[in-house]
């Protein structure tokens, strides 16, 4: 769908990074990547990312860089591959380094900060400074799928004429790049669901079964769905790619680091020695911290994303987290606070 090929900078360099890296060069895009690390760097230019994409091939037509400055070099799109908690100081190099005026920066995490549970676009805007142009990028997208060009539809969700403008240049074949304005939607769905993917994970350590699984799911993205409208979503983006679409991915994949994460504390390892063991970042555990704050301070009841957040933190143990959430007062499925006023949507 690419008709005009673009200079793209991949930041980040580990299984998302050089996955976009794969796609954007598939699009017939010229792509530098950009890593800290000058071991990971040699590996690239050798042609392979075992530790990240065990397995694929990286063509030697990307443009593997360890200098940020280099990288930036030219570039009209960037697309940000970094943890969350790199975001903004990553944003700060960007501008302080002069990319190249117009260059439009897409943001790929899913997170939410740390310190002050901001949402990434709100941090990249205040990072890049005023008349920058962001969006993200986000949705139900494992790297590895992506990296081997297996069908992956996604998000761009921001400014609606740049999404527009941009939607062409990032779609393909098997890559389908839908655009939503819901900007504050899509990351709280994106953000929230690693938490899910956590409740998910425990349940399947446990060994509970198809049963508790869909009902975990379900009430789930109700309860993501709760907090991200009182916090500016709009109801139905939190069914759609960023919000059902990611949860299913999520939850049940394989390759999930924080569904991983999950079904090791399910099966009775530690946090610390199961997020070691991963080898990764996972998101969810920062974000659940996030969420409870978040939570308390609109007050919207999280009942998953608390019992994740006892284990994690409270040293509880996951079959008593799951049969406090059986035990809760019971109520109609329908009894939902929206926050939408005088109207009210039945689920």
């Amino acid at each position: 769908m690419t008709e005009v090929a673009q200079a793209v900078s991949v930041l980040g360099a580990g299984s998302w990074g050089s996955a976009l890296a794969l796609h954007a060069l598939r699009c017939g895009h010229a792509v530098s990547l950009w890593t800290r690390r000058e071991d990971l760097a040699q590996e690239l230019r050798a042609g392979r990312n075992e530790r990240y994409l065990p397995g694929v091939e990286i063509p030697k037509h990307i443009r593997v860089e360890t200098s940020l400055e280099a990288a930036l070099e030219g570039a009209q799109l960037i697309l940000l591959a970094v943890p969350s908690m790199a975001v903004g100081e990553l944003c700060i190099s960007i501008r302080t380094l002069g990319a190249r005026k117009n260059a439009a920066v897409i943001g790929t995490a899913k997170g939410l900060e740390r310190t002050t549970g901001r949402r990434l676009s709100e941090v990249m805007h205040d990072a890049l400074g005023e008349g920058s142009r962001h969006a993200q990028l986000l949705g139900p997208s494992h790297a590895e799928e992506v990296a081997r060009g297996l069908v992956t539809a996604i998000v761009l969700a921001g400014d609606p004429a740049l999404c527009a403008e941009l939607q062409p240049f990032l779609s393909s074949k098997r890559f389908r790049v839908y655009t939503n304005e819901d900007l504050a939607g899509v990351e709280y769905s994106a953000a929230l669901k690693n938490v899910l993917a956590i409740a998910a994970g425990i349940c399947d350590g446990l060994g509970l079964g198809d049963n508790a699984r869909g009902a975990l799911l379900t009430r789930g993205i109700a309860e993501i769905a709760r907090l991200g409208v009182r916090l500016g979503g709009k109801p139905q983006t939190f069914y759609g790619l960023a919000g059902m679409g990611d949860v299913i991915t999520t939850c049940l994949s394989r390759y999930s680091r924080n569904r991983n994460l999950g079904e090791r504390l399910g099966r009775g390892e530690d946090p610390a020695g199961a997020q070691r063991a991963i080898g990764q970042v996972v998101e969810g555990v920062a974000t659940t911290e996030t969420a409870l704050e978040l939570s308390r301070r609109h007050d919207v009841a999280m009942p998953i994303s608390e019992a994740v957040g006892s284990v994690l933190f409270d040293g509880v143990a996951p079959r008593e987290a799951i049969e406090s959430l059986m035990q809760r007062e019971l109520r109609s499925e329908l009894e939902e606070d929206w926050s939408l006023g005088p109207r009210r949507l039945e689920l």
